[in-house]
């Protein structure tokens, strides 16, 4: 299920949010990779994780057309801690088709119930507001982006 243009947008284009400000921009699927925010000026994509709280979540989780890919995690996580790295990695990798984010789940519990988790680290891809795909456990790199490929492409 890769991003597809939205029809909401009446144009041949995507909503990606900010991953500085959070406000939406309208990308032709071409463009995808690059472009710069049209309220910030700061670029669209960057190959790293965007942290995320409550306030956050909807532009990118709910109205973006990007898939999202949420490392559920916490500071005091061993494999949380063990697995940042390979997650930062795979940002580099998988993006712009993917967009990643980390929620820590002792700074947002309200968005760790609201997803049932229930050990960290936990993986979950979200498409338009819906969840699509789960995993928990640390990875290491090539695990993580082939297991985040295969569940998008279901």
């Amino acid at each position: 299920m890769p991003p597809t243009a939205s029809s909401s947008t009446g144009a041949d284009s995507l909503h990606v949010a900010c991953p500085h400000c959070d406000t939406l921009n309208r990308v032709p699927p071409a463009r995808l990779g690059g472009g710069k925010c049209g309220r910030c000026g700061k670029a669209l994509f960057e190959g790293k994780p965007v942290a995320l709280d409550a306030r956050r979540f909807a532009a990118h989780a709910e109205r973006g057309d990007l898939p999202l890919l949420i490392d559920f995690w916490a500071d005091w996580c061993g494999p949380c801690r063990a697995m940042a790295p390979a997650f930062a990695q795979a940002a580099a990798q998988l993006e712009p088709q993917i967009r990643l984010a980390k929620i820590d789940t002792e700074a947002s519990p309200d968005l760790a119930a609201r997803f049932g988790i229930r050990s960290i680290p936990s993986l979950v891809l979200v498409h338009r507001g819906r969840e699509i795909a789960r995993t928990a456990g640390a990875m290491p790199l090539p695990a993580l982006v082939a297991w985040a490929r295969q569940a998008l492409a279901r």
